[in-house]
């Protein structure tokens, strides 16, 4: 990237491919779409897919847990026993 925020330059790259990545080149342009789009889509996805799963354990880290099972029934059952304690 230049120093400019809006000026963006073009950066190739080299995959080296197997067999089971051509198959799954060959699925992904059987529809006439340039290779080097099909790379791009899948990188693009790849990154919004990590990008979604990482919010979402953030997410579930924020969330609040409460009390564990068990405490509120155990403060419950103490609070009852007291109430019915012999004087």
């Amino acid at each position: 990237m230049g120093d400019d925020a809006g000026e963006r330059t073009a950066e190739s790259i080299t995959v080296r491919t197997d067999p089971e990545i051509e198959r799954a080149l060959d699925v992904l342009t059987r529809g006439g779409t340039p290779r080097p789009t099909v790379i791009r889509q899948a990188v693009l996805e790849a990154a919004a897919r990590l990008e979604r799963a990482v919010a979402m354990r953030r997410a579930v880290l924020r969330m609040p847990l409460g009390d564990p099972d068990g405490v509120e029934a155990g403060a419950a059952l103490a609070h009852e026993r007291q109430d019915h304690a012999l004087p």
